[in-house]
């Protein structure tokens, strides 16, 4: 069966502009590190995954819906005006997308939704028809994951494949489940306020018990202790726009049909995508 990878570009540049172990200047005296770590990841990712097909999708500076339901969406996230340019990850930008061009792996950035949509998207398109791969931290992923689908979570030699089986064990829900199941917990990544007194293993077995937020609020006179029947009883609103924030409903526009981003193995090493580049 072929397979595709979807890279969460933005994702894995925070990752390698802030995990790399020392700021790297480059023969034009700019920082290079970023892009160094982001190239070699990436190649990594490839000869872990193998993909037919490769897209890297990024978050573009585009207005986010989200924050139109919920204005404290994502405020704890830096105000990268006050961060001089060097200092960020998106200087380092024009080199990946160059290194992209080099490897002829297609990228795109969103103009108008958030990575996740079209991620979500290309799963709900092709998740029935291929294997895909999405290599990201993002725990959002977690809802899309089917006996096809599996997220990534690339770290080394403590790389993680994360599937079915994955998340029955650690959360103890199916897949389908998950973000109903985030929707009480909340995302402090993403600034989304849960539902008090509830915390991953409560959040469980209400998911487990009910089936979904549906099921919980349709039987809420059902749920032990009282505390917890208050607290999602006055949490109501706030587990509806919790939903609308976290479920990934994959109804955006993909950026590439499936037969523009086939990929065939390049055979480059980080230090020869570099070069060509003329970074280093």
């Amino acid at each position: 069966m072929e397979k595709l990878l979807i890279v969460d570009g933005s994702n894995l540049l925070f990752q390698m502009f802030y995990g790399m172990p020392a700021r790297i200047v480059g023969k034009h005296g700019k920082s290079i590190h970023g892009t160094i770590g982001f190239v070699g990841a990436l190649l990594k990712i490839l000869k872990i995954t193998a993909p037919t097909h490769a897209v890297v999708l990024f978050d573009g500076e585009c207005r986010n819906i989200r924050c139109d339901l919920d204005e404290s969406y994502k405020a704890n996230r830096p105000n990268w005006e006050e961060i001089p340019e060097e200092e960020t990850p998106f200087l380092q930008l024009p080199d990946i997308f160059a290194s992209l061009d080099c490897l002829k792996i297609p990228y795109a950035e969103t103009t108008s939704c958030e990575t996740d949509d079209w991620i979500a998207s290309y799963v709900r398109t092709l998740g029935d028809k291929m294997k895909i791969v999405v290599s990201s931290f993002d725990s959002d992923f977690f809802q899309l994951i089917t006996d096809n689908v599996t997220v990534l979570r690339y770290r080394g030699e403590n790389t993680k494949l994360c599937d079915v089986a994955f998340v029955r064990e650690k959360f103890g829900i199916e897949p389908s489940q998950y973000a109903d199941f985030k929707c009480l917990v909340g995302d402090t990544a993403d600034n989304v306020t849960g539902i008090r007194g509830i915390g991953p293993k409560t959040a469980g077995k209400l998911v487990r018990d009910f089936g979904s937020i549906d099921g919980i609020l349709a039987h809420l006179d059902e749920v032990q202790p009282l505390k917890i029947r208050l607290a999602l009883s006055d949490g109501v609103e706030r587990l509806k726009l919790n939903r609308r924030l976290i479920t990934l409903i994959g109804n955006a526009e993909i950026p590439y049909s499936i037969e523009a981003i086939r990929y065939q193995e390049s055979g480059k090493t980080t230090g020869q995508v570099l070069s060509e580049i003329g970074i280093k």
